[in-house]
């Protein structure tokens, strides 16, 4: 039986241009996987972006949809083209152009989770990779299009908040200090500065350290729908893991509640911000 694809939860009454999405807390591991793995139920959950699906739940509150994946980022990567198969992991691939992600083992099917620790013992067929993807890639990635179509039909605009987190052991060494919030907008290519400026302001005002595209600027989903000069915004947000769970036993901490109300005055403010656009584009 095939596992629904995503979770979507839309607004009593939707009235933004702002659209939120999780590609990576999806947790519905089915059991072949497991089986097939060498990796234990906590080693696999490394790559999880684990609770961010609940940290932003408040976003429906304020006029805006919340997609969220429900296949774990180990299963199947939602960030990634559909492209981007792994000749190593995949029998039948063949040769294609180098890809750093690829190369590393975090295609469109992973090989490994976080700290390069391999996931299966040898390779799995095409035919298992190409529905991974008819299931559930391609039908997350069809809502999240007509989502942001809507956005755009209805509004003018369109702000797609692709919303992760990060390990607090990927920003040692950032300069400048270690960012507990990093907006990527793949160096202004994907958002309009506008709109980024005033959602790195909100963050700032919860008193939360802020970079920008350092050391993520943003991948494939950012890529693909942020086309600014045509009204369609899209920025990653990435929160520190730390700020909100215990890392090592995958369990929120006593802050979740916190930075889930933080996260909720956010949300609010851009989908104010979704708002004021609609109202300049009308202009």
């Amino acid at each position: 039986m095939v596992q629904p694809a995503y979770d979507l939860q839309m607004p009593a009454r939707r009235d933004t241009a702002a659209v939120f999405a999780s590609p990576h807390s999806g947790r519905n591991y089915p059991a072949g996987f497991l089986r097939d793995s060498v990796l234990d139920r906590r080693a696999i959950r490394s790559s999880e972006d684990a609770f961010v699906d609940e940290l932003w739940g408040d976003a429906t509150r304020h006029g805006a949809p919340l997609l969220c994946a429900l296949a774990p980022r180990a299963y199947v990567d939602f960030n990634r083209d559909e492209g981007e198969l792994d000749p190593v992991l995949v029998t039948g691939v063949g040769r294609i152009a180098h890809n750093p992600r690829v190369a590393s083992g975090l295609g469109v099917i992973p090989r490994v989770v976080a700290g390069g620790r391999a996931i299966y013992r040898g390779k799995i067929g095409m035919r298992a990779a190409k529905g991974r993807l008819e299931n559930h890639w391609r039908p997350y990635h069809a809502t999240l299009t007509g989502l942001l179509e809507e956005a755009h039909e209805a509004f003018g605009e369109a702000i797609l908040i692709d919303c992760h987190s990060m390990p607090h052991e990927a920003i040692e060494g950032v300069p400048g200090g270690k960012p507990e919030v990093v907006l990527g907008d793949r160096f202004g290519a994907s958002a309009g500065s506008g709109i980024v400026d005033r959602i790195e302001a909100r963050f700032q005002a919860e008193g939360l350290r802020v970079a920008r595209n350092a050391p993520f600027a943003g991948a494939y989903i950012v890529q693909r729908y942020g086309h600014p000069a045509r009204g369609r915004h899209a920025l990653q947000i990435e929160i520190d893991r730390s700020l909100y769970m215990d890392e090592s036993l995958i369990q929120p901490n006593g802050r979740f509640h916190l930075v889930r109300a933080i996260l909720a005055r956010v949300a609010r403010d851009i989908c104010d911000i979704g708002r004021r656009q609609v109202s300049l584009a009308a202009q």
